[in-house]
């Protein structure tokens, strides 16, 4: 793990340098054949802003203050939803995904809120496998909530198949999670 990433806050200046390590993302999909996936743009930067202006956008960034990766979030049924974490492809593998989740893990608690969600791949590597490791679990159809059940209905009409796609769950602890 990399210890000269810093997480913070994301600045409304470097919006545009997230849209474009989204966009860089996708060259792990294009690897594997997934190339719907990876040729999806990424969200608009009036979406973007729209995260960090409500303080649910997180960086990370280098020691020369460059951001490398980011986490957005939105509030989905009293859970805090990861909408996307992304790290560029030249900074993968350092564990600097991980550090964005539990800062989003350690930003939730403090809020009270009861566990982190997200949906992902079910098979791929840095996917759902990745998120199981890091303690989240796959979530039954009777446990899906209204609002992720609609993110799966979004999801399916996107054109994502629901057989490959999972939803899953990770409880906060209290006190949030040591990073």
């Amino acid at each position: 793990m990399t210890t000269d990433i810093t997480i913070r806050a994301t600045r409304v200046d470097e919006v545009p340098r997230l849209r474009s390590i989204e966009k860089a993302a996708g060259v792990l999909f294009h690897e594997i054949g997934m190339t719907d996936v990876a040729e999806h743009p990424p969200p608009s930067l009036e979406i973007f802003e729209q995260y960090q202006r409500a303080g649910l956008a997180w960086t990370a960034a280098g020691v020369d203050g460059q951001a490398v990766g980011f986490v957005l979030v939105k509030l989905i049924d009293g859970a805090a939803h990861i909408e996307q974490v992304s790290t560029h492809p030249d900074h993968a593998r350092q564990g600097i995904g991980r550090r964005l989740i539990d800062e989003v893990d350690r930003w939730a608690a403090g809020r009270g809120l009861p566990a982190l969600t997200l949906s992902t791949f079910r098979d791929i590597g840095w996917n759902g496998p990745y998120y199981a490791r890091l303690g989240f679990r796959e979530l039954t159809a009777a446990e899906l909530t209204p609002g992720l059940a609609e993110i799966q209905r979004e999801e399916t009409a996107m054109g994502l198949d629901p057989a490959g796609r999972v939803l899953m769950r990770r409880e906060i602890e209290t006190g949030g999670v040591s990073g």
